[in-house]
């Protein structure tokens, strides 16, 4: 069976956007992969956090997880700085990094860009980023467009390390989500829904109050020609509804657009914000039941013990391969 690692960052709520292209995908996953599916708060520390937000921000990441269906039977959910062989990793490959290739990594460029002062981990993230992955010997990693920078990086510093040191890295390949990749702004439906996103209206969380998301939905910029038709040159919010309403309710856009033939967005609208709730309110019952249980905090023991068993593993042929410690008589 082939492996599977994803890492999240707990930095604010799961969007509509995480959901449909990673987790609701994970779903499907864990039934054909072994899974690995980590909360990577050693990764959101490279910008400043309040620490009393961010310990709250990964328990309910690691509950939110379990209530859209992960199963802690099939996969291993754990918290990345519970398992240590991930930064002692990361410093391995940050040594084998070149500083010019992570000075040209575009997300370093998007958040240093007008700071006075920038943290050096922002810039050296990445190889901590390629440690996650390769500690698990994982053949596939899905993630959205915006990421393949960091998976290239991860290819070319495990080539980099077999051929310097020993073989003992498998080359993952990256894994493009087929539907639901890049779910747009309900605001502005030319760029990506985004958490960070200051205009609220312009993304639906997991945890929005109902009455919200609804509101959310039936406010979204459409267009002024009030026809139902997926075209995202020139009516890319209509088209990103369309895409929403298709993922959530499993019908063809073209089936879709011939249901609202000669009826207005009104309709339309008030119809999808339906099919989403049905879907995100389950959700919302459980992720609350296992907030206020210590079911979750089980869990999250477990997957890390099991984690660690492997990373560990992986560590000690990484130690060898480049001389690290001593070698017992």
């Amino acid at each position: 069976m082939k492996t599977i690692f994803s890492g999240i960052q707990p930095s604010g709520t799961i969007t509509l956007g995480n959901y449909i292209g990673a987790l609701k995908q994970f779903v499907e996953l864990q039934n054909e992969y072994n899974c690995y599916f980590c909360i990577v708060d050693q990764h959101a520390i490279t910008v400043p956090q309040d620490r009393l937000e961010l310990r709250k921000n990964i328990r309910s990441l690691a509950a939110l997880y379990l209530a859209v269906g992960i199963d802690p039977e099939k996969v291993t959910l754990f918290i990345q700085s519970e398992v240590p062989a991930h930064a002692q990793a990361g410093w391995m490959m940050q040594c084998i990094s070149y500083i010019g290739e992570l000075e040209r990594m575009t997300q370093f460029k998007d958040k240093s860009a007008g700071r006075e002062a920038v943290s050096a981990a922002l810039l050296t993230y990445p190889p901590l980023m390629v440690a996650d992955i390769l500690l698990y010997s994982t053949d596939l990693v899905p993630v959205g467009e915006d990421q393949k920078q960091h998976l290239e990086l991860t290819r070319d510093l495990a080539e980099r390390f077999n051929k310097k040191y020993s073989e003992i890295f498998i080359i993952p390949e990256i894994r493009i989500p087929k539907v639901g990749a890049r779910i747009m702004s309900l605001q502005e439906p030319t760029k990506k829904m985004s958490k960070s996103d200051p205009n609220k209206k312009a993304s639906i969380t997991l945890l929005d109050d109902i009455k919200q998301i609804e509101k959310k939905i039936k406010s979204a910029v459409t267009d002024s020609e009030g026809i139902v038709k997926y075209d995202t040159e020139n009516k890319p919010g209509v088209s990103n509804l369309l895409s929403i309403y298709s993922i959530f309710s499993g019908k063809e856009i073209t089936d879709i657009e011939k249901m609202y033939e000669g009826k207005g967005y009104g309709d339309f609208k008030a119809d999808l914000a339906e099919i989403v709730v049905n879907e995100i309110k389950p959700i919302q019952e459980k992720y609350f039941e296992l907030m206020e249980s210590s079911e979750l905090d089980d869990i999250l023991d477990q997957g890390a013990e099991k984690a660690q068993k492997v990373a560990n593993k992986m560590l000690k042929k990484m130690e060898n391969a480049m001389g690290l410690g001593r070698k017992r008589r």
